[in-house]
């Protein structure tokens, strides 16, 4: 026995790699520092696969240079602690991909975020993060995401992917082929379980954050500086979005505030998007782009509750008859602050492009709403972490 226990001992310290049993739960998710050989030793060259029963767990004295890609298969998990710091080096080719089964834990706070930048300020500097989950979508029982060609959606409602606290990301959005381009955050099908709070997306080059389908609750989302839309859904996204801020760049170029659609080519497809918005605060700047502060079309549902819409020359445009059918007078719109520098308040279009009459009790105004808050002013929750003051 005590020759085999000697083997055993010689035989772990041979191996560069270390693997632990742990358990969590929703509430607890904590993990031991574990770097798997090929990934995590080299902070300087950080890319590669974390594949099934692996867990990585980054340093964060150290500073990670990524390389190229990091990606979390089926039964990998990515944790990232409070502080840590991931420098994107090679355009397009940087990125973070978790696959349907694999979880990202960037477990920030207020005081120390996980942050995500590249090596210029410029908008599109590096890819982005993408998550992959089981949830339902409404383009088929599932599809591939154009970016890492990665299976998404199911029937999953309460798949888990893993956490984003207190997290930002900024510069992403780098173009992978022509005429496409990463959005900060991508959510294809991921599923209720999975927590996206206090997150950050700043001076994207596409989308700040983007969410097919799935079931994920959303909040505490900041999204400003973008060059398209701030907060955009699709594909049958059924969930929460409570406490959300966007403004366009400072130049006030960029799209619309919040942009929501069913689906395009199948306004009554199934699931169909349906968003409870509340505590939303939406800035414009001026009429380049699109010029909305919160777009919903092609068979799209929703709720909006406690909104400050400001410098979008349309406060709500509500386009495609499902979606005006949808809203016309059953007020499912409440308590909006429209600031004076709004054109118009709220518009309806039929899917043949006619104007549409907006009926009595389609929305109601409070010159008392605090969208996010405190109206146009930064949240108070924001201030700091989120990189802005």
């Amino acid at each position: 026995m005590k020759k085999n226990h000697f083997k055993i001992i010689i035989a772990t310290f041979m191996i560069g790699s270390s693997f632990t049993i742990y358990s969590c739960s929703k509430d607890d998710d904590t993990f031991p520092t574990i770097e798997i050989v090929g990934i995590a030793q080299d902070p300087n060259n950080f890319k590669g696969d974390i594949s099934n029963g692996q867990v990585v767990t980054l340093d964060p004295m150290k500073m990670y240079k990524l390389n190229g890609i990091v990606k979390v298969k089926s039964g990998g998990t990515l944790v990232i602690p409070a502080g840590t710091k991931i420098t994107a080096t090679t355009g397009a080719a940087s990125y973070v991909l978790v696959e349907q089964g694999g979880k990202i834990y960037a477990n920030g706070t207020a005081g120390s975020p996980v942050l995500f930048t590249s090596e210029t300020t410029v908008a599109g500097n590096w890819g982005g993060i993408v998550i992959c989950g089981k949830a339902p979508i409404n383009t088929g029982s599932s599809s591939s995401s154009e970016i890492g060609n990665s299976p998404y959606g199911g029937s999953e409602t309460t798949d888990n992917s893993g956490a984003l606290n207190y997290v930002r990301i900024e510069y992403a959005g780098a173009e992978f082929v022509a005429g496409k381009k990463f959005n900060g955050l991508s959510l294809f099908g991921v599923g209720n379980e999975t927590r996206v709070e206090s997150v950050a997306l700043l001076n994207n080059a596409d989308d700040g954050i983007e969410i097919y389908g799935g079931t994920v609750n959303v909040s505490n989302v900041v999204s400003t500086g973008n060059t398209n839309n701030a907060f955009s859904f699709k594909d049958g996204w059924i969930g929460t979005a409570t406490g959300i801020y966007t403004k366009r760049k400072a130049d006030g170029t960029g799209n619309n505030g919040i942009k929501g659609i069913n689906n395009t080519t199948n306004p009554g497809a199934s699931p169909q998007s349906n968003v409870a918005f509340k505590n939303v605060t939406v800035i414009g700047g001026n009429d380049t782009g699109e010029t909305n502060g919160i777009w919903l079309s092609s068979g799209v549902h929703a709720t909006i509750e406690n909104a400050v819409i400001s410098s979008f020359k349309t406060g709500i445009n509500l386009q495609s008859d499902a979606t005006v059918t949808y809203f016309n007078g059953q007020s499912k719109i409440k308590d909006i602050l429209f600031n004076s520098n709004i054109t118009t308040k709220i518009s309806a279009t039929s899917s043949a492009g006619t104007a549409v009459t907006i009926l009595a009790n389609t929305f109601t105004e409070n010159i008392a709403s605090t969208g996010a808050v405190n109206g146009e002013l930064t949240p108070t929750w924001a201030i700091g972490w989120s990189g802005l003051q």
